[in-house]
């Protein structure tokens, strides 16, 4: 595996008649386009590495203006069915035949059936779900819930990432993301991650209540996984000090980890919580907030209190229900489980080539897997050479010594083969400086 993958003309739309040079013209437009009306700096390092356009993709692959095949282990968690999913794709086509977007002057009947279906499937308690467009909306209304429910401090942890409008950014563990913009939200404070001794501390620290808000695995942190029975002792520190629990399940849940919940390892029942990635089935932007009929209460009482015009849309709310059918018929979540376990070994195999002086750690759970090298160098280096692979890894925001790999629960033996093997070569173009 690992060859260049080629598809006829028909498959590929009519791209078969488009000429090298029409193709190269068109990249340059891409990035004239990019720089002078997206962002510079975006511009600047795609020209510097040479990056394709992806124009098209398929189960695990991402197809090049060239019809070049690249295996997907990236896209930032949100592939866990892969690309383009049929039943996913086929529900989404046939509602925007139906009504895409609602008047919100009548009952739009998919949002409620989505929230069923979520509901469903989360953690015991949480009974309402509000669906919004991003992960960090889910957190701005996670802190909004939480503030209108009395709670006048947010605690997180370091290294920690939840989004990056103003209050979620206020709770992300990283100065780089906040410079320039403090002062944030006020009543923010932060403690290190898998310490309950430290949370401990900071909630007796202070009788205003609190919300604690916390990742069950810090995925921008660098795949930071905490101590066994530290999300349980949160949990039990929430209940002595009367603070509300929000755990951020957008990265880690609806399979990532293996699990339904990253909270469900330890059987911790928050009493918020925000999903979003895997619940697009990768093919629309969704996200939710989830919580309990008690911390929820406020928006039962004043409906207007949160809304959104685009939150909760038909499309959106098909994609998701439609989503978690998948994930259920198919026993994905198990899968991930499965595939997980057998890929985390075979890796760390695969990269020994490079050595203790060059890869600190290789550790992860399900299909959130992370690299940790000794440096920020080598972790670039390495980024760079799986893409001369044709593999596509994910940077680590808030960890950039960690390259991460989401591959979707669907990889076909032949990826895997191309995923370890394009791992040990790249380990050892490292080596060999």
């Amino acid at each position: 595996m690992g060859e260049r993958q080629r598809i006829s003309p028909s498959q590929r739309g009519g791209s078969g008649t488009v000429s090298p040079a029409e193709k190269g013209r068109a990249r340059a437009v891409a990035l004239d386009h990019l720089r002078d009306h997206v962002n510079r700096g975006h511009s600047r390092i795609a020209s510097l590495l040479g990056l394709p356009l992806e124009v098209r993709s398929s189960g695990a692959l991402v197809y090049d203006e060239e019809d070049t095949a690249y295996l997907d282990c990236g896209g930032y968690g949100v592939f866990l069915l892969g690309h383009r999913h049929p039943d996913v794709v086929d529900a989404v086509t046939a509602q925007l035949g139906r009504h895409p977007l609602p008047t919100r002057a009548l009952i739009e009947p998919n949002v409620a059936s989505a929230a069923q279906a979520l509901t469903s499937v989360a953690p015991a308690g949480l009974q309402y779900a509000f669906f919004v467009n991003s992960g960090t909306e889910s957190v701005e209304l996670a802190i909004k819930l939480a503030r209108a429910n009395g709670c006048r401090r947010v605690i997180a942890a370091e290294g920690g990432f939840h989004g990056k409008t103003l209050g979620a950014l206020s709770a992300t563990g990283n100065n780089r993301y906040r410079a320039g913009l403090e002062p944030l939200l006020p009543g923010v404070e932060f403690v290190p991650f898998g310490d309950a001794e430290a949370l401990k501390a900071a909630l007796a620290s202070d009788a205003t209540r609190a919300c604690v808000l916390l990742e069950p695995v810090q995925a921008e942190g660098g795949v930071r996984l905490p101590p066994t029975g530290y999300l349980r002792q949160v949990r039990e520190l929430c209940d002595e000090f009367h603070a509300l629990l929000a755990m951020d399940e957008i990265q880690s849940g609806l399979g990532r980890l293996g699990s339904w919940w990253g909270c469900d390892e330890e059987d911790v029942r928050p009493d918020v919580l925000t999903t979003g990635k895997v619940l697009s089935g990768g093919v629309v932007p969704v996200a939710a907030t989830l919580a309990t009929p008690e911390v929820y209460e406020v928006l039962n009482q004043d409906p207007l209190l949160h809304s959104s015009t685009y939150g909760g849309n038909p499309l959106a709310a098909v994609a998701a229900a439609t989503t978690i059918d998948v994930l259920r018929r198919d026993r994905l979540v198990e899968q991930a489980r499965t595939l997980g376990g057998r890929l985390l070994p075979q890796i760390t195999d695969a990269l020994a080539a490079a050595g203790p002086t060059l890869i600190r750690e290789v550790r992860g759970r399900g299909l959130l897997i992370g690299i940790e090298f000794t440096s920020e160098a080598p972790a670039g280096l390495f980024l760079t050479h799986m893409l001369r692979e044709r593999v596509l890894t994910s940077y680590t925001l808030n960890a950039s010594r960690v390259i991460r790999l989401t591959p979707p629960a669907i990889l076909e033996p032949d990826h895997v083969c191309w995923l370890l093997q394009s791992l040990e070569r790249s380990a050892v173009a490292l080596a060999g400086g």
